[in-house]
């Protein structure tokens, strides 16, 4: 499973830490994001990372900036990406079960190395149920992204 992970200029360290842990858990990682901690828009690292997801670069994003909120919203504008902003373990997994998530975000601000690596190995372990009552939902929320509201 190939991972992208992409961050803000706040989120360097965890991002690099979280890379880490990837790899030596075997995962193959693309890193999207900023190594430096010059001012790096958010949005900007969202777009390289979904448009690599929505290409088949890559499985599955991780996405982290100061908060995780504004990379979360940044993602979610983006067609067929479902990104969400987790501070623990429990929505992760509950995130893949339920809304087949694509991106899962975090901020760096918020959660420690440790409870991101937690989250991360939740999020990347976890499948979608493929439950009519969860796929009826996905549906629907591409309907709503296919719309022309």
């Amino acid at each position: 499973m190939r991972i992208g992970i992409s961050n803000d200029h706040a989120a360097v360290e965890l991002k690099n830490s979280v890379l880490q842990h990837l790899l030596e858990k075997g995962y193959e990682v693309v890193n999207f994001g900023t190594d430096s901690t010059e001012s790096y828009d958010y949005p900007l690292a969202a777009k390289v990372l979904c448009k690599a997801i929505k290409e088949g670069t890559v499985d599955l994003g991780i996405a982290i900036c100061g908060t995780g909120v504004g990379i979360s919203i940044a993602c979610n504008k983006h067609k067929g990406i479902r990104a969400c902003c987790c501070s623990e373990a429990t929505s992760a997994r509950l995130t893949r079960e339920h809304n087949n998530a694509n991106v899962i975000c975090f901020g760096a601000r918020v959660v420690s190395t440790e409870l991101a690596n937690d989250i991360v190995d939740t999020f990347l372990t976890t499948e979608f149920s493929h439950g009519p009552r969860h796929q009826k939902r996905i549906d629907m929320i591409t309907e709503i992204e296919n719309s022309e509201l």
